[in-house]
């Protein structure tokens, strides 16, 4: 079967084990062993993502029952979140953000693009000087700054500047960028750290290494790059993900970390996200499509079981309950996959 039939048939299965028709969200856990732990937090910036792979489905296929899903969720989601897409956590709200804003494109509906709006005003009161700049993680937390925070509100303004034209957008995009380069990016190899200050002691946290953050700093180079021609953000996308492989994958099979369950589960898909971006814009770098190739064969060939699942190790079949965002990243790759195949 090839990839695109693939990624399909795990677009059934999400939507099959996690789809919630009541809430008109997606449930944290699949319901093919009949888990209900409605004791969980509700992870609001799952379904901002469960919104991004849609949108994939709808790119791949053109089919509208994607894009009735998308409306039905974007409903769903503001009902479950209080009536507003704001939220206490600003890296949140950049990926609801960035979404909406997808939809917008695909779709021209009017609701998207003013979502967007309000949560981009939201964001950018994230800002403050604590650490020498940059956006909060969160709202009672001001003085903690980190990538997830930042390198994503790096992409949702380059793009909300293209699509219509306030320079002020891309002034927010570029300062936003220089502080995260400068203060949690590793000069020797581009590798990027998670955050500083998150135990008030003005330390980076240079044990947390995820794929989430180099995923999103190359996102942020290539829509800058994109976007002003600047040959220094893609040198600079590339050398993270030159990174990713030193740093992070199994230096025999070129795969990428277990990184567990819970908001981990989603980092692998989001950095395939943004390494598949960078196929698209620099086809002579070779790097970061066959890092995508090797863990989408390897997980086609052994990390699905016979459900249509896919876990946190994908040289391996899961076992037992499925996060949402564990599934959510495995759909990411085979969409990645599949794409890299159409072009």
């Amino acid at each position: 079967m090839n990839a695109a039939a693939m990624a399909e048939q795990l677009q059934t299965i999400l939507h099959k084990l996690y789809w919630n028709p009541d809430t008109q969200i997606m449930n944290q856990w699949d319901d093919s062993l009949t888990v209900n732990r409605p004791d969980e937090n509700y992870y609001y910036w799952w379904q901002a993502h469960a919104a991004d792979v849609i949108l994939d489905g709808y790119a791949r296929t053109g089919n509208v029952d994607y894009l009735n899903r998308l409306e039905q969720l974007f409903h769903g989601i503001l009902r479950s979140n209080g009536g507003t897409f704001r939220h206490q956590y600003y890296d949140d709200m950049q990926w609801m953000a960035l979404a909406w804003l997808r939809a917008y494109d695909m779709t021209g509906a009017q609701m998207y693009r003013e979502s967007v709006a309000d949560l981009w005003e939201d964001i950018r009161g994230g800002w403050n000087e604590h650490m020498g700049g940059g956006i909060a993680w969160r709202k009672n937390q001001l003085d903690y700054k980190n990538t997830p925070a930042n390198a994503p509100a790096v992409i949702l303004a380059v793009r909300l500047f293209q699509r219509f034209g306030d320079e002020a957008d891309l002034a927010w995009a570029q300062k936003i960028y220089d502080w995260n380069k400068r203060t949690l990016t590793d000069p020797v190899d581009g590798f990027v750290f998670d955050g500083i200050n998150r135990l008030g002691d003005e330390k980076i946290d240079r044990d947390w290494q995820f794929t989430y953050c180099q995923g999103v700093f190359i996102g942020a180079g290539i829509e800058l790059y994109i976007c002003t021609g600047d040959s220094v953000y893609l040198e600079d996308a590339c050398r993270t993900a030159a990174a990713v492989k030193n740093r992070l994958c199994d230096s025999a099979t070129g795969m990428l970390p277990d990184e567990g369950i819970d908001d981990t589960g989603l980092f692998k898909g989001i950095l395939i996200r943004y390494l598949l971006n960078l196929t698209e814009i620099h086809l002579e770098f070779e790097l970061p499509a066959k890092l995508i190739e090797q863990n989408a064969i390897t997980l086609l060939e052994q990390g699905i079981d016979n459900i249509g699942r896919v876990g946190t190790d994908w040289t391996i079949p899961p076992e037992g309950p499925i996060q949402l965002s564990v599934m959510l990243s495995g759909v990411m790759l085979l969409e990645a996959y599949a794409s890299l195949q159409t072009n």
